[in-house]
């Protein structure tokens, strides 16, 4: 007789569908969102306009997100770290995460160009064509520039977040985009460090999996170094003050520090507070750049 396998419960699945959206990633896009429109604004934005930016730009990366996984579902039924999510358990099928995928983009289109305006919604799309087409069908399995080019795609919504606000774009949120562009690769080598084994057994050319972990670590300390650079040209070209300016001297020297302290060790324990300080760096540097503005203007 053949054995009949459960259907997932309803709670599994609405669980399953919520994990195709990789929530934890959603949260740092979220994070940079919402100070670019409040220096964008000079002030605070009304709070529907921060409300539909914010739902169109989760939608977007969500559906993002759940294509990606839709699109890896081989090579994550492979990796260690990846074999729980709900299309290698089959706790949704292969067509009705594509299905739900497209689905959230169009919802999120509609949302930001309704709501919003055209420029943020077509911004918000843009990046997940990118992401999909560009970083997960071609670059990620191909070349140790995956995450490099491909990280382009997690730096569009300041510009989602700023053309909200202003319906165009400038110096300003070019300057955002390209922090995030280079903070990318040093947040994501640093976590891909623990998982070089993983990507070495599904033939994905992630750097640590391909190049020694002196080398990695180089490579981490130079855009780290590069990244706070431009942090530090943010401040005048954005017109802001001396608590972001201080705020992201302190914040990059620590970046720096954590990543001269794993070019000399070379470990992975190294590796990983590398990654840890990344998202609290980004987190506290875009923080600084919001309370700046507020405290300028006097709100």
């Amino acid at each position: 007789m053949h054995q009949v396998l459960d259907r997932p419960s309803v709670g599994a699945r609405l669980g399953g569908y919520l994990a195709l959206t990789k929530p934890q990633i959603i949260e740092l896009l979220l994070v940079t969102t919402l100070p670019t429109m409040v220096i964008a604004d000079r002030g605070v934005p009304s709070v529907a306009l921060m409300f539909w930016t914010l739902l169109g730009g989760t939608l977007a990366a969500g559906g993002a997100n759940a294509i990606n996984m839709y699109v890896d579902r081989d090579i994550d039924a492979v990796m260690k770290r990846t074999q729980k999510r709900p299309l290698v358990t089959g706790t949704i099928a292969p067509a009705a995460a594509l299905r739900f995928a497209i689905g959230l983009e169009v919802l999120a289109f509609g949302v930001l160009w309704a709501a919003v305006n055209l420029l943020s919604a077509v911004l918000a799309v843009s990046a997940t064509l990118f992401y999909v087409f560009v970083y997960t069908l071609w670059l990620k399995r191909t070349s140790t520039q995956n995450i490099v080019i491909g990280g382009a795609a997690g730096a569009v919504p300041v510009l989602v977040g700023w053309a909200a606000v202003r319906d165009s774009l400038g110096w300003p949120p070019i300057v955002l985009f390209a922090i995030i562009f280079f903070w990318t690769p040093p947040h994501f080598w640093a976590l891909a460090v623990k998982y070089r084994d993983d990507y070495s057994a599904v033939n994905v050319p992630m750097l640590p999996s391909v190049a020694t972990l002196h080398v990695t670590a180089q490579n981490i300390l130079g855009y780290t170094l590069f990244l706070w650079g431009l942090t530090l040209l943010f401040g005048p070209i954005a017109g802001l003050g001396a608590i972001y300016l201080v705020a992201a001297t302190a914040l990059g020297g620590m970046f720096t520090w954590y990543a001269l302290k794993l070019l000399r060790s070379e470990s992975a324990g190294d590796a990983m507070r590398v990654f840890v300080w990344s998202i609290t760096y980004l987190t506290l540097l875009f923080g600084a750049m919001a309370l700046d503005q507020l405290v300028r203007t006097g709100w």
